[in-house]
């Protein structure tokens, strides 16, 4: 039997063979940078308010280049083809360096940059990369990182750009350099040198060269080098152009707190902000009171966010002390977002606006490896299809599949693994031709790992991560179900559900961990027990019987959280199998301090 193949229903994008910065900065007459005016303002630091015009940002991208080329310590490294890596917080450099980096010709590979020396060195050499971008705070890491691969301190420090705080180069403050970081080439001593007179050309063939290398989160084993070429990037942004909020270009403006590292950062903010001529705000990190403060000070109008960001929204105080009035448009990704929530949030920020006003929440699906984006729940229907990632992309093909090979797709509306085809799928995993191979079947298709369902209106629903899913006799139970339920607890501010084995039972439990939304309700050992029973209660009366908590529910500080807002539930795992060592979940799975009474 054929597979089913599912195709999209919206307009057809142009496949462009050409680099993704003469895509984003191409002229089209005087004064114009990538079809819009060059006076535009491209990016801002929420902190200082320097900003950067896309007229300013193509000068500096293109005299970075140049002065990698240029300057004798960077110069052996910076030829067409080679690899820099940059570790560092959000900051108005990102854009500069990053642009730059693609205009000389090279691959940027993008380090988060919460890594330890020990993390850093595994993609600084598995990615080949010889210079390594970073901010001041970064120095520390980065050197001793440079210590344990065995170079000397000045052979290390030759191989390093420091992006400094002084922001001078962009009409802002002036900042001393750390101490450490004295003697150490700057940024600013690279972008007075001269400029390129044009990019690095990556016409037909070479536009399917690799551009970025962002890092998969590693769910099984290393993490691995997703290549994605400057083809990807150009269909990616075309598709998102296509289907971004309704602003008013150049003057709407975004904020940027996603991390650029992350493919959800780099494409979504650092080049598609460029495309539709979108002001960008950047914050370093997210943090609640400050992300409410800069939404009020520049007028926010859209964001790409997570869902832990839809959590502050929807509980914080900080939120009450804003006017968060200009936020019409959000976009959540990297992780599942429920329904209650979505509601929950559109109710506190609606009732401090005049009657009429919108508050527009929407979501997207998409991997590093589709770069990131192959559906989207459009703007439009997004109310009345809350909860679903929304349809196929143009120019993706997709499959549910409901075997490990293929060969049998799922039946109209049931669950299927996710297959992806098309021009945004990854050239493959960096020198891990096993990988690769695992990932993408010989005929192109790209297994996601993710379960889905199709509705009759061609609106996918994510299920869950297929390793992910708990088997529970029979039952296959979706944690994120779990999770999105216990987030409109009013008593619970975050939660995250694993399976735990069950001996007794031969089979998978469902448990919790969840965060308080208050201390004083686990103040002591009896409270925070009784605060965990009446957590399995509540769920208990709201699920069907097959999924409620028998695996107990535990209190704990924080979900532990990649940078982008993904779950991560192997250190839950790692937790789980210390309690229950510790004698603290029985061998039945069934919790001893909140026993699931069911």
């Amino acid at each position: 039997m054929a597979p089913r193949v599912y195709t999209s229903t919206l307009p057809e994008v142009p496949i462009l063979t050409t680099s993704i910065f003469t895509r984003l900065f191409a002229s089209r007459g005087p004064g114009d940078v990538g079809g819009f005016p060059g006076s535009v303002t491209a990016f801002i630091d929420a902190a200082s308010g320097a900003s950067i015009t896309r007229t300013q940002l193509k000068h500096l991208a293109l005299s970075f280049a140049h002065g990698l080329r240029d300057h004798p310590a960077t110069g052996p490294f910076a030829k067409r083809g080679a690899t820099v890596l940059i570790y560092s917080p959000n900051s108005l450099a990102w854009p500069v360096v990053l642009h730059g980096g693609v205009a000389g010709g090279l691959r940027c590979a993008l380090a988060n940059s919460a890594y330890n020396a020990r993390e850093l060195a595994y993609q600084y050499t598995d990615s080949t990369a010889k210079l390594v971008l970073t901010a001041e705070e970064g120095l520390p890491v980065v050197r001793a990182m440079f210590a344990e691969l065995g170079l000397s301190k000045a052979e290390g420090d030759r191989r390093i750009v420091v992006l400094g705080n002084d922001l001078r180069w962009a009409g802002g403050p002036a900042a001393a350099p750390a101490p450490d970081a004295a003697g150490l080439l700057t940024l600013a001593d690279l972008l007075v040198r001269g400029t390129l007179d044009r990019e690095e050309m990556f016409e037909g063939q070479d536009a399917h060269e690799t551009v970025f290398l962002c890092y998969s989160s590693g769910t099984t084993g290393k993490p691995k080098g997703v290549e994605t070429t400057h083809q990807n990037m150009t269909t990616v942004v075309d598709i998102c152009e296509n289907t971004g909020p309704p602003m008013e270009k150049g003057v709407d403006r975004m904020i940027a707190i996603l991390p650029f590292y992350h493919i959800f950062g780099v494409s979504n903010i650092l080049t598609f902000g460029i495309a539709v001529a979108c002001p960008t705000v950047i914050m370093t990190r997210f943090e609640p009171v400050q992300f409410c403060a800069n939404i009020a000070k520049y007028k926010i109008v859209f964001g790409f966010i997570v869902p832990p960001i839809l959590v502050v929204l929807a509980r914080h105080p900080a939120v009450d002390s804003y006017d968060l009035s200009s936020l019409q448009y959000m976009l959540s990704g990297a992780a599942p977002l429920g329904p209650e929530l979505v509601r929950m949030v559109q109710k506190r920020l609606l009732s401090k606006r005049k009657p009429g006003s919108q508050c527009i929440i929407t979501q997207g699906y998409g991997l590093t490896e589709t770069s990131p984006s192959t559906h989207m729940l459009m703007w439009d229907i997004a109310d009345r299809n809350v909860g679903s990632v929304g349809e196929l992309l143009p120019t993706l093909l997709a499959r549910l599949v409901d075997d490990d090979d293929g060969k049998v797709d799922a039946r109209e509306g049931k669950p299927g693994e996710l297959w992806i085809k098309g021009k945004t799928v990854m050239k493959g995993y960096l020198n891990n031709v096993a990988a690769t191979k695992n990932a993408i079947t010989p005929d192109g298709w790209f297994r996601t790992g993710d379960v889905a369902i199709r509705d009759n209106k061609g609106q996918f629903y994510i299920v869950d991560r297929r390793k992910e899913l708990i088997k529970y006799k029979g039952f296959q139970v979706p944690p994120a179900e779990l999770e999105a339920l216990l987030l409109t607890h009013p008593d619970v501010a975050d939660a995250a559900v694993i399976g735990v084995d069950s001996v007794a039972e031969a089979t998978e439990l469902p448990r919790a961990y969840v965060v308080p939304a208050r201390a004083d309700l686990v103040k002591t050992p009896k409270a925070k027990a009784a605060f965990e029973q009446a957590i399995i209660t509540w769920v208990a009366g709201k699920v069907a019987n097959h999924k409620r908590l028998r695996g107990g529910v535990k209190v704990i500080d924080v979900v532990p959280k990649s940078a982008a807002g993904k779950i991560l539930r192997r250190e839950l795992r790692d937790l789980a199998k210390e309690e229950a060592a510790r004698g603290e979940i029985d061998v039945d799975g069934k919790s001893k301090k909140g026993k699931a009474k069911l």
